[in-house]
């Protein structure tokens, strides 16, 4: 046959593509990172939120930890010669009503509440995970008792159950007599999270393929699954210690929680009540300190969580 052009035909030839390999097995940058985190990382720093949020956390925290770096004053060194004065020089807050320097009280006092915090919401997140974690992954008998306990335990009020134990022990009062009661009444909800996270994911299919080379059930849960249902617990535990920060808040304030030796926001709020009228900053100040803490625990909570929600990623 032969290849020579009738009268009225046109010869077309098609475009040699000239696109390297490299161009075509280039990912685009705009695509999801592999690493869940990484993705969340990149998600809360275009947050300004989140970084208002970090600021009040940072600063609080090196209050408690390094409380000289922000004041010379000793928060129990106390004139009632001074009582209630306005802000002077070195004095920017003015006193409190037993004549004690109202800003280094503020500064102080952050170290009670974070530690109650912190040391609260590590106690409740380890219970919690642990019987969250066997009752999900083992499931059967073993869930059921204990789901039992954790209706239990969820069916008595924290604060309620703080009050009547700090009651009990109120000759023993201390920041770790504290934690425990808050620990051990505020881990239920973390239990739950962490059950309903270990149901839905051990029946993936790299937990099916650990547990048939007979990788034992504790490395399974260890290695597997914690690791890919920390998340929700994280969200959570993060404003879970705005509420721990609370509660013991609320247990100084009435006189329970920590003893007058150590200086607290909820203890000097209860003090500074009765000045409500004549002296109001003596009460607003501490409170303010109070509720920006928890206000940038909560912030920071929401979001993480935001973050971590698949439906807020790239697919």
């Amino acid at each position: 046959m032969s290849n020579q052009l009738l009268p009225g035909q046109t010869h077309f030839v098609n475009k040699v593509d000239e696109t390297g390999l490299g161009a075509v097995d280039a990912v685009a940058d705009e695509s999801a990172p592999s690493s869940v985190w990484g993705e969340a990382w990149r998600q809360l720093r275009r947050r300004p939120l989140f970084w208002v949020a970090l600021v009040i956390i940072v600063l609080t925290v090196l209050m408690a930890m390094v409380p000289q770096l922000f004041t010379s004053q000793d928060p129990t060194y106390c004139t009632l010669e001074n009582s209630i004065e306005g802000p002077s020089k070195g004095h920017i807050f003015g006193f409190d009503k037993q004549g004690c320097d109202l800003y280094s009280r503020i500064v102080y006092g952050a170290r009670a509440s974070i530690a109650v915090g912190i040391f609260s919401t590590l106690t409740a997140a380890i219970i919690g995970v642990i019987f969250g974690s066997l009752a999900g992954y083992f499931g059967g008998i073993l869930d059921s008792i204990l789901s039992r306990i954790v209706d239990i335990f969820f069916a008595i009020p924290m604060v309620l159950a703080a009050i009547v134990i700090m009651q009990m022990f109120k000759e023993h009062r201390s920041i770790w007599m504290v934690v425990i009661v808050l620990g051990v009444f505020g881990w239920t909800q973390i239990a739950r999270i962490t059950r309903g996270a270990v149901l839905a994911i051990k029946n993936e299919e790299y937990v099916t393929a650990a547990r048939a080379l007979g990788v034992s059930n504790i490395r399974i849960l260890l290695r597997h699954i914690l690791p890919n249902a920390v998340a929700p617990v994280i969200v959570y535990a993060t404003v879970a210690l705005g509420t721990f920060i609370v509660a013991e808040a609320t247990l100084s304030f009435m006189g329970i929680g920590l003893p007058s030796s150590i200086v607290s926001w909820g203890g000097d709020i209860s003090t500074a009540q009765q000045q409500l009228r004549t002296a109001p900053m003596i009460l607003f100040l501490p409170s303010i300190a109070l509720a920006l803490t928890v206000l940038s625990f909560i912030m920071m909570g929401d979001v993480i969580r935001d973050a971590l929600d698949p439906n807020q990623r790239k697919h």
